[in-house]
């Protein structure tokens, strides 16, 4: 069979390819059509040319492993543009420049760049197709690595010429490896011209276009002159023991249980009542209001690029389920028998491995096996927990949307917000604790607004407009919540168990979006009752236990009002009033 060879009808895709064709130079052009037999082709020449290697097929059926160069492991916020005519556009949290000087700069740089190589036209769908929030994208890339990993985070192929016919409304992505070199590494998208180009990396983050380039950059800046919203957050569905779903959305910076809340597996007394949890998604959500006046959602990705470790069959055994067939790993460890391993993988720690690096590695070694930032990809097919509303075209309606940080204190494990103004504000003011290694030190917060800092497309303070004014387009709002369930006590234990057990704090964000649970006012938000709060079988927690969880201490909050400074004064150029105005309201109800 002869692949790679059958071109598109749509003569728009057709110029877009022969135009980087005569710049970059390629050996020859291969067109992805997505097929079965392609994909078993595209494994195998990748394994010949050395870039994959085939895993345990026992242990691990249709699995492979890459290593990416050690200069190349993360994305990278500081080589990130946001090119656009104004810079005033982009705001002071994205990096700027001027659209005809960065095309000239990246112009050079891909000028003969794929002599020697073959350039692969990715066409591929970001959502299910026939859905009117579904993007096309065509992704250019002499990186086998990055077609193989495409074909499982996207619905890639025909199907994506299908949906998009004669129509220019696409998004063009290019991307060369060059030679990985940082010096001539850069992530730059052209929002008024739906454009990314990417050079220098072969990272996911950096390099698979549809991900955080066209879904949430590019996406966002869409949404806001289109009138939907793309949004960093899982989309999850809670049936009910009387199959009731109520679906979810949230929102949670790196670190703080996305994934995990994604995939969360009812505790066994929720399981045995009926309660079930099922995956829609786990990274991304776009949304936009329906004609009953509900907030509707679909996840425009189709597989998991998920972090590996700390992922177990104790904090995410969907996950590991997941990853356990077709999955690429990429700068995990391996194991003699070519499985694969990481920091946190169930089991003992092996007494042999070859780490991430591709050198030997004991127990003994100073280095970690595999990188902290190494990844799966997977097809959200192999979640057994996947809702079948993850390929529904009309997406779900959303009943509430969630923002969580984490804080060792201050906020409180569940509140609700008093109305969608102020749940905007909570989410715009969001924040976690970084970590002793971080810059900046143990307990500083680091303010990651709706999780969308490094994404947002545009400025972060017209993307809070954008979501206020949302808030008048739907007649029937989704509730808003905070969750942190990383609250400490004073010996620094954290207080609420976690994992599973948070399904008792989305039970009650359910049942008050349905009216089944009652709440009692705070100056920072609504709360549960708490003698109808279930803590029924939790070991070690008890009712004091929860009343410290919940606890308001407003000395604690007049500083986390003045802490909320430091970014609400980066953006007050063009941070809506209404923000300003429930700063105020909450200055004035802690006082």
């Amino acid at each position: 069979m002869n692949f790679g060879t059958t071109q598109p009808t749509n003569q728009a895709v057709l110029d877009f390819v022969r135009t980087t064709a005569e710049v970059t130079k390629p050996d020859q052009i291969f067109w992805i059509d997505g097929s079965e037999a392609e994909k078993a082709y595209l494994y195998d020449l990748a394994v010949k040319e050395g870039v994959l290697m085939k895993l345990n097929q026992e242990k691990l059926p249709g699995c492979y492993y890459g290593r990416s160069n050690p200069n190349d492991v993360a994305r990278v916020e500081n080589l990130t543009f946001i090119c656009t005519p104004r810079k005033e556009e982009v705001g002071p949290t994205n990096n700027w420049a001027a659209p005809a000087e960065m095309y000239a700069k990246l112009n050079g740089l891909l000028a003969g760049c794929m002599k020697g190589r073959t350039l692969y036209v990715i066409p591929y769908l970001m959502g299910p197709a026939g859905s009117p929030l579904t993007k096309v994208g065509i992704e250019i890339t002499d990186s086998i690595m990055v077609v193989l990993n495409m074909r499982i985070m996207t619905r890639a192929g025909a199907v994506a010429y299908k949906h998009l016919g004669e129509s220019n409304d696409f998004n063009r992505g290019t991307h060369s490896m060059l030679d990985i070199n940082p010096e001539r590494r850069y992530i730059a998208h052209f929002p008024h011209d739906n454009v990314v180009i990417s050079l220098g990396s072969n990272y996911g983050g950096n390099v698979l276009l549809g991900k955080k380039c066209l879904a949430l950059r590019i996406g966002s800046f869409l949404g806001r002159n289109e009138g939907w919203m793309a949004e960093h957050m899982l989309l999850l569905c809670v049936e009910s023991p009387e199959g009731k779903k109520n679906y979810v959305a949230a929102a949670f910076p790196s670190a703080c249980g996305k994934t995990n809340f994604a995939m969360l597996i009812p505790p066994a007394k929720y399981a045995e009542k009926g309660w079930k949890i099922t995956t829609i998604g786990d990274d991304i959500a776009w949304m936009r209001p329906g004609p009953d006046g509900r907030l509707y959602a679909i996840n425009p990705e189709a597989g998991y690029f998920g972090v590996a470790p700390g992922t177990n069959m104790k904090s995410n055994p969907n996950a590991m389920i997941s990853a356990s067939k077709d999955t690429i790993f990429t700068n995990v460890a391996l194991t003699e028998d070519l499985d694969v391993w990481w920091e946190g993988k169930d089991g003992p720690v092996p007494a042999k491995l070859t780490d991430w690096k591709g050198n030997p590695w004991t127990p003994d070694s100073k280095e970690k096996a595999a990188h902290p930032n190494s990844r799966f990809t997977a097809p959200m097919g192999n979640n057994p927990v996947l809702a079948p509303e993850a390929n529904d075209p009309h997406g779900v309606p959303i009943s509430a949307i969630i923002f969580g940080g984490r804080r060792a204190t201050t906020m409180p494990l569940i509140m609700e917000a008093f109305n969608w103004s102020h749940g905007v504000y909570i989410g715009a003011s969001m924040g976690s604790e970084m970590t002793a290694a971080a810059v900046g030190g143990l307990g500083q917060v680091r303010r990651d607004p709706m999780a969308m800092l490094p994404f947002a497309g545009y400025d972060m303070g017209e993307y809070f407009g954008h979501w206020l004014e949302m808030g008048k387009e739907i007649a029937n709002p989704p509730m808003i919540f905070n969750v942190n369930w990383f609250r400490k006590d004073k010996d620094g234990n954290f207080m609420w168990p976690g994992f599973g057990e948070n399904m008792r704090v989305l039970k009650w964000i359910v049942d008050r979006c349905n009216g089944a649970a009652k709440a009692v006012e705070t100056a920072v938000g609504r709360m549960p009752v708490a003698e109808e709060f279930d803590i029924e079988g939790l070991k070690d927690f008890t009712a004091e236990t929860f009343a410290e969880c919940q606890k308001i201490d407003k000395e604690e909050w007049k500083n986390e009002l003045l802490l909320q400074n430091e970014m609400f004064l980066k953006l007050y150029k063009t941070l809506p009033k209404e923000l300003v105005f429930e700063r105020e309201l909450l200055a004035s109800r802690l006082s």
